[in-house]
């Protein structure tokens, strides 16, 4: 079962109709127990890193996702998702998020349009599987202000050029995260999620 975590986040319907697509059945739930009973989970994400922090921690949520994780179970952050996973964010002073990748969330450069919106290129740093079928440079859907800057560079699996290179593919074991939108990212972002969910081992129902 692929369990999307439902903390409020506006874009969280998108995302299951993304895997519907791909012929999965995913379970939209707030329950720490059905999260901890999948076998991959899904953290969907926009507006702020800390504000999604808050609503993770009001719903009991920050355990069953950091100890999935520590667990090294399959696990996928999308945008904000891949945020709350470093040390802290600067947006709106600092907030503490999970911790998972040390390092920190900060504000792309000024003198740039901001939020970076729209298509880029994702340059492929890591021979990953979860790449498979897409090409190196193919386009992703991106809406953010923010980025996250890992203390160690060599989880950087995918960047992107927008006023400096930033990490928009995370891989730390059987953690895949993205800067971009998957959903919004036409045939590549179908295939990363399809990559994912075949690296989790599940099948279609």
């Amino acid at each position: 079962m692929i369990a999307i975590v439902d903390y409020g986040a506006g874009n969280l319907r998108s995302v299951a109709n993304a895997i519907a697509k791909l012929g999965y059945q995913p379970l939209v739930t707030a329950s720490s127990g059905e999260l901890a009973q999948a076998q991959a989970v899904i953290l969907p994400g926009v507006g702020a890193a800390g504000d999604t922090m808050e609503s993770l921690r009001r719903l009991g949520l920050v355990d069953v996702v950091n100890q999935f994780i520590a667990d090294d179970r399959p696990f996928f952050g999308v945008c904000i998702g891949l945020q709350v996973l470093f040390s802290g964010t600067e947006e709106g002073g600092w907030h503490e998020c999970l911790g998972v990748i040390p390092g920190r969330v900060k504000r792309l450069p000024s003198g740039l349009k901001i939020p970076h919106m729209g298509w880029n290129q994702v340059k492929q740093r890591l021979s990953h599987p979860i790449f498979e079928g897409i090409p190196d440079g193919a386009n992703f859907y991106f809406v953010h202000s923010y980025y996250g800057e890992p203390e160690d560079s060599s989880l950087i699996a995918g960047e992107t050029e927008y006023g400096l290179p930033f990490a928009s593919v995370m891989v730390k074991g059987n953690l895949v995260a993205t800067q971009f939108h998957p959903e919004k990212s036409g045939e590549f972002g179908l295939r990363l999620y399809q990559n994912f969910i075949k690296l989790a081992g599940i099948s279609r129902q």
